[in-house]
């Protein structure tokens, strides 16, 4: 007994061990990952970037789940705080891609904005755009006010960039009237201050200090982190507007108070764009105490900041207070060393300004510098409505594409009412007319009891009779089933006869195959009238959108897993609309074969770009075939002649049980980029 007793306490502390050593290697990969996390936020320690990655490795091997993705958010948000966009953009399409799997519409949403912030911040204007609109649209849809006001706001931010002046100001309204009651008053003011910048480039000035006014009323009622010089700021645009009034004496107020503010770093660029505004207002007054000493002193901090636009700036205003002071030769001297910073940098903006003003002062050679200002300045205008009709189609098909939704979201809502209804009718008919044949039955039998005490004595007398009567009845039944009935059956049984004779499971196939293929043909037919309407437009203008949608409906329609790369280096506004066109059909048919023959688990679509091609794989795991050994069929036969339309090399590849590969390669030359108008 005491033997055993000290085998069983072994083997409980055996136990014991194990089950603490396995619950120890859990808790040590979590305890890292925190221990990475808080690391790679520590802007003291040098290695932050290493210590994000490190849990990032630790994170893509663990289960998706909320905090799974949560982490990544965090991580992702790392990235871009050390500016590595690289690694930014990498981790939020892991997000983007886990929310999807996990139907996350929330995580989905967030990781669409990261995404276009990815953009926004590398000049892809477009591309950050059309992401902002689909978060726009989950957000609308989650009811999200906080954050569909945040989206508002970026929308406004890009609007305001590419000079759509009246869509940024309607969507910077937008956004504060979502976000004028949150408890964010940094984005609050944020959004004030944007809407009297805008108003400023709209000539509004009342509205301008209206809401710059209102923006200095929340700093100040919510003291906000000063550190921001969120008052500073305000005061500055608010001089700024007095500037454009004319009304420099109330500007020169406003300037020499943010300048006396104790918090205001003298080495910072806030500073030296105040000087320059307030010298640039006392030029205006002819006050030409302490100039052009401010002017140089806001020169030399933004020249030890390298800020090249804005010592473009302040030359231009040397060059006006030399000009206004007689002294042709500096005032020359200034204009010309602001042009020729401007063509340096390349910037049409500060070179038209250059110009104008070098014209101003340069009098031999004033028409050149006109000549070339009216050049430069209609080419901006043209790219910027350009610019303005290309965004606007964006906003537009996606509203479009909404609207279309939302109407066959509709549509499908009024089908299954009306389906329901219909059934509802259908079986409140059928016990109606249930209950009514019961009640005759219940009436008749009453009726025939009654009858039958009075009627049984001529029973016997008539049974003769009734026995006829029924004889002649059968013979009259008999005639019916063999002339009406069997005929019909007859003739139904020729029209199968040649399928029922073979009773394999080719057969069975091959029947069921025809009834699949009669559906699937009708659901063809319905989808290429609709799509021969719209795709000259819509597909063409909106490539990468049209194909996301062909993609979403294969995921919701078959269980097959689709995996999708696209080339992020593929420009699709220059590839022609011809070569848009044939590419989604071939996509498209190729996806119906795998749904129909293939039997797949899995699909890869692959669109990559090389130096003078672009390449379209689609791949599949499913049974294949043997590609010499099969008449192609039609969808073959169209995806082929389409590829040769385009010249472009169509191949194929597949084995039995070894699945399906289909490639297709495009040229993108010169011939491929011009566009259909």
């Amino acid at each position: 007994m005491k033997n055993n007793s000290i085998i069983l306490i072994l083997i409980f502390f055996t136990l014991f061990s194990c089950n603490k050593n396995q619950k120890s290697n859990s808790e040590q990969l979590s305890d890292s990952l925190a221990i990475y996390l808080q690391r790679a936020k520590d802007p003291a320690l040098p290695d932050q970037a290493m210590n994000n990655s490190r849990a990032l490795e630790i994170l893509v091997l663990k289960r998706n789940d909320s905090i799974n993705r949560q982490n990544l958010f965090e991580i992702a948000n790392n990235y871009f705080s050390l500016e590595k966009l690289d690694d930014f953009h990498k981790t939020n399409k892991i997000v983007l891609k886990r929310a999807f799997e996990s139907h996350d519409t929330v995580s989905i949403a967030k990781a669409y904005r990261y995404q276009a912030e990815y953009y926004k911040t590398i000049n892809r204007n477009d591309s950050a755009f059309y992401l902002f609109l689909n978060a726009e649209k989950l957000y609308l849809k989650l009811n999200d006010k906080i954050n569909l006001g945040k989206i508002f706001y970026k929308k406004g931010i890009i609007q305001f960039d590419i000079g759509d002046y009246f869509a940024a100001d309607l969507s910077m309204t937008q956004a504060y009237n979502l976000l004028k009651n949150s408890d964010d008053k940094q984005f609050v003011y944020q959004t004030l201050s944007m809407i009297g910048i805008i108003a400023n480039s709209l000539e509004d000035y009342d509205k301008a200090i209206e809401y710059h006014t209102k923006a200095l009323d929340i700093v100040h009622e919510y003291d906000l982190n000063e550190n921001y010089n969120q008052e500073i700021s305000t005061l500055n645009n608010i001089g700024g507007v007095y500037q454009n009034l004319n009304n420099n004496k109330e500007a020169v107020l406003n300037f020499n108070k943010a300048l006396n503010s104790k918090n205001l770093d003298k080495s910072s660029e806030l500073y030296a764009t105040l000087l320059d505004n307030l010298a640039y207002s006392k030029l205006k007054l002819k006050d030409y105490t302490k100039l052009p000493y401010l002017f140089n002193q806001s020169l030399h901090i933004r020249d030890s900041l390298k800020l090249q636009s804005a010592i473009i700036q302040s030359k231009i205003h040397l060059s006006e207070y030399y000009a206004e002071r007689k002294d042709t030769i500096l005032s020359r001297q200034n204009s010309w060393e602001a042009l020729s910073l401007a063509q340096k940098i390349k910037s049409p903006i500060d070179i038209l300004i250059s110009l104008k003003q070098t014209s101003a002062v340069d009098h031999e050679r004033a028409s050149i510098y006109s000549k070339q200002y009216i050049k430069i300045n209609d080419s901006l205008q043209q790219a910027e409505r350009k610019s303005q009709t290309k965004f606007a189609r964006i906003q537009l098909e996606t509203d479009e594409i909404r609207d279309e939704n939302d109407k066959l979201n509709q549509q499908n809502r009024n089908l299954l009412y009306f389906f329901v209804g219909t059934l509802m009718i259908g079986l409140l008919l059928f016990v109606i007319r249930t209950q009514r044949a019961k009640n005759r039955e219940l009436l008749l039998k009453q009726a025939q009891q009654k009858a039958n005490e009075d009627i049984y004595s001529l029973m016997i007398t008539q049974q003769n009779k009734i026995e006829e009567g029924r004889i002649a009845e059968k013979k009259r039944i008999a005639q019916e089933l063999h002339d009406g009935v069997l005929g019909r059956l007859f003739g139904t049984r020729l029209n199968l006869d040649s399928l029922n004779k073979m009773n394999d499971e080719n057969s069975v196939s091959k029947r069921n195959n025809y009834l699949t293929e009669l559906k699937n043909i009708e659901q063809d037919i319905r989808e290429i009238s609709h799509d021969l309407n719209r795709e000259k437009y819509v597909l063409i203008n909106n490539f990468v959108a049209i194909l996301n949608n062909l993609l979403e409906e294969q995921k919701a329609s078959f269980e097959a897993e689709v995996f999708v790369s696209i080339d992020e280096n593929i420009k699709w506004e220059s590839l022609s609309n011809t070569l848009k066109i044939n590419l989604y059909r071939i996509i498209q048919e190729a996806l119906q074969n795998i749904n129909k023959y293939a039997q797949a688990k899995t699909i890869k679509l692959e669109l990559k770009k090389t130096t003078d091609s672009l390449v379209v794989n689609i791949i599949d795991d499913g049974v294949g075939f043997a590609v010499n050994g099969k008449k192609k069929g039609i969808g073959l036969q169209n995806m082929l002649s389409r590829a040769n339309d385009l010249e472009g090399v169509f191949d194929i590849r597949s084995k039995k049980g070894k699945g399906t590969t289909i490639s297709v390669t495009f040229p993108i030359g010169n011939k491929q980029t011009i566009q259909v108008q």
